[in-house]
């Protein structure tokens, strides 16, 4: 049974339905699941093992994504489309399909535009390497599932991809699996988001059986009319949400697995931190913004303090981080604390729209610390220096990148993390106002060291750095003009003629989503964020930029106790380590007790069972019976057969008496009998 959903009604927060693109937008998730089983078939046959495939895939979805996001700038959408699967219990139904509104056509954009273009990279980043079939058959299968999760109209289809991305991380993040640290690596992944989908698995049921369904929609206007069932369950359902979200987006301390999940190679970094999977729990919270927003009210203090402690206290671990890709990663933590921190003061736009201009100079970054990896065959800063000589495309873009990150006009990081600050004021969350602030200096500090150490002074490695081919080129420059100019697409009280602007389409939902929005720019608040970012600069600089003989000694700047803090992580991995280990040892003996005694005895009982069983039939039943009654049959019939093999002489003559004597017993029977 198919369904499709009429206007929900005539307002202005209320789109149209959709034409061809979004009644065929199922292609567009279908297809890197298409690419993922061919590229299994076929990929280690094709010039590229797969690439093309995979890259083809993603450029044809680009053709539905960007004309979904024309039009929702021009006549918005609101529809959704369902398939009923199946019915849970006497009244829930199991559903798939896809939304069409602003929130789900912006994902739609990023996944499939940063995507292709990190496909791409990967193309000329992979070349050569071991598994290339398989690696791009498990990006597709990472990208498809992100689609699923984004295009879900229900929380049973969002869970499909949440689960499903998770999966495909655990083979990205391990691909380089003969290598120990690795494994333990997607093992940390795995195990933490398995810890985290509890509270969502959880959370989901408990809304789905209030509501009575679990459909987004539905959620979205009974949040708005202030359902009291909904009302009764909303906090505790909202929570539990929440920490699903904390696993997925890596807020404080459920963190610690997405710094060691840089062992996958640096495309998988760049796609998973930019547009899929970390992003996923900002969706989530995205999603459901109405029920934080109108009945879980109380829950969005316990969201806000972990969002400020996550995009502060993590974001000074990236300054005593020597690999290049954790710093990154760690300054994704940060953002994702921002972005969180927003959702959850009120500022749907706020978060939505820095995770927005964040895919884009975050991917660029990725991918320029591949490109640097790829040259000098090293992840740490301390085998670099003076690179910008020998990568001037590589270095220019991630320059840009990293002014986009630290907020610097009129990049698109300016105006994303300037509409956080704005939200926070508005909302009375002063403090952590102030805190961001402080933040974002320290992103721009981290971000100078950054490029300092990598790019400035003299080489410090081994072999002869080089520029990427083109193929890897193409897409930095490509990412980096988003990352200069989509920032402007959302200025405070500026709608584009014909077009509107961020916050307008963005809106474009079942029901009113009620924050606040700018009529115009914050100019002293916009100032100190500006401020931050340029003075965390030049601090990094006055630093960081003069050359010396080491990298070691030139990154030599120490602040005694908080130092050595930063680089034990706040001793949250050996936490983690020390309960997985004080668990793992009872565990295992206990485990492997039950295997030994208890499951090894049943199947052994069994077993044992089995063989007097087989005695009795072999023994008894078949030698003793059925083999007695063959071997019965066979000797009375060689019997016979010797007795009647006496007739067969070979004489004609007897043959003729027996003929003639026969001829006269008949005629008796017949004369005398008959």
């Amino acid at each position: 049974m198919v369904a499709s959903s009429l206007l929900l009604a005539a307002d202005a927060h209320f789109g149209t339905e959709g034409g061809f693109f979004h009644d065929t937008a199922g292609v567009m998730i279908a297809l890197p699941f298409v690419a993922f089983l061919a590229i299994l078939a076929f990929g280690k046959r094709l010039p590229n093992q797969g690439g093309e495939i995979a890259v083809g895939a993603l450029a044809i979805n680009c053709i539905w994504a960007v004309a979904m996001f024309v039009q929702n700038m021009v006549s918005p959408v609101v529809t959704e489309y369902v398939f009923e699967i199946g019915r849970i219990g006497s009244g829930l139904s199991f559903e798939l399909g896809w939304v069409i509104d602003g929130l789900a056509v912006m994902m739609y954009l990023l996944v499939n535009v940063v995507g292709v273009l990190v496909f791409t990279y990967a193309m000329g980043y992979m070349h050569g390497d071991r598994r290339v079939p398989w690696f791009f058959a498990a990006f597709s299968l990472f990208a498809g599932a992100m689609l699923v999760l984004v295009s879900a109209p229900n929380l049973i289809q969002l869970i499909l991809g949440w689960e499903g991305v998770g999966v495909a991380s655990y083979f990205l993040i391990g691909f380089y699996w003969e290598d120990l640290a690795n494994v333990k690596a997607g093992n940390k992944a795995f195990m933490v988001n398995k810890l985290a989908d509890v509270g969502l698995l959880l959370g989901a049921a408990i809304l789905g059986v209030v509501m009575g369904t679990f459909s987004f929609s539905e959620l979205e206007h009974l949040a708005a009319e202030g359902s009291a069932a909904l009302g009764g369950v909303a906090v505790t359902a909202g929570l539990l949400l929440f920490f699903g979200a904390m696993g997925k987006s890596a807020q404080f301390p459920l963190h610690i697995w997405l710094p060691d999940a840089m062992a996958g190679p640096t495309p998988v970094s760049a796609l998973m931190h930019a547009a899929t999977m970390v992003t996923g729990g900002i969706y989530l919270m995205a999603r459901t913004f109405p029920l934080f927003e109108h009945l879980a009210t109380d829950a969005r203090v316990v969201m806000v303090t972990i969002g400020t402690i996550t995009l502060f206290a993590i974001g000074l671990l990236a300054l005593v981080a020597d690999d290049i890709k954790k710093v990154l990663a760690y300054s994704t933590v940060s953002q994702l604390g921002y972005m969180m921190t927003a959702v959850a003061a009120g500022g749907y736009t706020a978060g939505v729209f820095h995770l927005f201009t964040h895919a884009f100079f975050k991917a660029l970054l990725f991918l320029g610390a591949g490109s640097v990896i790829h040259a000098v065959h090293s992840n740490n800063m301390s085998d670099m220096g003076g690179l910008k000589e020998h990568m001037p495309t590589t270095y220019r873009t991630f320059v840009i990148g990293s002014l986009a990150l630290a907020g610097i006009f009129p990049l698109a990081g300016f105006w994303s993390k300037d509409e956080i600050l704005a939200t926070l004021g508005h909302e009375g969350w002063t403090a952590v106002m102030w805190i961001a602030i402080g933040g974002a200096f320290i992103t721009a500090f981290y971000m100078a060291r950054c490029i300092a150490l990598t790019f400035h002074g003299t080489y410090k490695g081994h072999g002869h750095p080089h520029e990427s081919p083109s193929i890897m080129t193409g897409p930095l420059v490509a990412l980096a003009v988003p990352s200069v100019l989509f920032g402007l697409l959302n200025i405070p009280g500026v709608s584009i003629p014909g077009i509107g602007s961020f916050t307008e389409w963005l809106a474009v939902r079942g029901v009113p989503m009620g924050d606040h929005h700018a009529e115009s720019i914050d100019f002293f608040l916009a100032g100190v964020g500006l401020a931050a970012g340029v003075l965390g600069l030049l601090f990094g600089w006055l630093l960081y930029g003069k050359d010396k003989e080491t990298q070691q000694a030139r990154d030599s700047f120490e602040i005694p106790l908080l130092y050595p803090l930063f680089r034990r992580k706040y001793f949250l991995d050996d936490l983690a380590d020390g309960i997985t280990h004080a668990t793992m040892g009872p565990v295992a003996r206990f485990v492997n007790w039950t295997h030994t005694y208890i499951i090894d005895g049943i199947v052994n009982a069994v077993g044992g069972l089995m063989v007097l069983l087989g005695r009795f039939v072999y023994n008894g039943l078949d030698q003793r019976g059925v083999d007695g009654i063959v071997n019965g049959l066979s000797a009375i019939t060689d019997g016979a057969g010797g007795v009647v093999r006496k007739w067969q002489t070979g004489r004609v003559q007897q043959y003729a008496a027996a003929f003639v004597g026969g001829a006269i017993v008949l005629a008796a029977v017949f004369m005398f009998v008959i």
